[in-house]
């Protein structure tokens, strides 16, 4: 068995099997994915989208591809075709730009919205109060081949477990408070994407109901 394949196994058996893991391969090779691959793991995440189709046209077809980066809007249509989940739905904006691509492609495209939670600049992502307007907003309404899924959000990046815990426990209450208000009759407002390689336990803790492990599963990055 390859490091990988073990790797993968060994995070499953500590991960409750009602939490999604989206393997992040980003900057990894074909080969690698493909160890991950073998063991029968299907969902992986990608945040360039120029490595995504290079990828995606290489590996087997079953997989289940995941935008998790920031998109720019010109960049949608490349992956609008083939892409299972965009997480980071950052603007009413994109995701406009998102329906019409999926209209074009005669698709509905799964999206998660990224809430801005941390207390550092480089991360984007909606207020609240700003997801609150677009969802009450009759243009929102008036989309139909985007189905969002739940939200995504990143803690910051500090040794401080007590701050981190409050940033997941913040994002699984915003998602709370849409589901109650905005999707309780939608079944598929339901995911909760927050945890990566430094910080997943807490997040689990916290309610995530998918993590994105890159560095536990294929190693650091060079």
């Amino acid at each position: 068995m390859t490091e990988i394949a073990s790797n993968i196994i060994s995070l499953k058996q500590q991960i409750p099997g009602s939490v999604k893991i989206v393997a992040v391969s980003k900057t990894k090779p074909d080969e690698d994915i493909l160890q991950a691959y073998n063991t029968g793991h299907r969902i992986f995440g990608e945040n360039r989208v120029n490595e995504i189709i290079s990828k995606k046209d290489n590996l087997p077809g079953d997989i289940e591809w995941h935008f998790i980066g920031h998109l720019q809007t010109n960049k949608v249509k490349s992956i609008a075709p083939f892409i299972n989940m965009i997480e980071s739905i950052d603007s009413f904006r994109l995701l406009k730009v998102i329906e019409n691509e999926a209209i074009r492609c005669g698709r509905i495209i799964n999206c998660l919205l990224q809430f801005y939670i941390a207390r550092e600049e480089t991360k984007s992502g909606f207020s609240l109060a700003e997801a609150k307007e677009m969802l009450e907003s009759d243009e929102f309404r008036s989309l139909n081949n985007i189905r969002l899924c739940g939200v995504m959000g990143m803690a910051t990046y500090t040794y401080d477990t007590a701050q981190v815990r409050n940033e997941f426990r913040t994002l699984h209450d915003y998602f709370t408070e849409l589901q109650n208000k905005y999707f309780i009759d939608n079944q598929a407002f339901k995911e909760i994407s927050m945890g990566m390689s430094g910080d997943f336990r807490i997040a689990i803790e916290e309610g995530s109901t998918m993590v994105r492990i890159g560095s536990i599963i294929f190693g650091e990055r060079k």
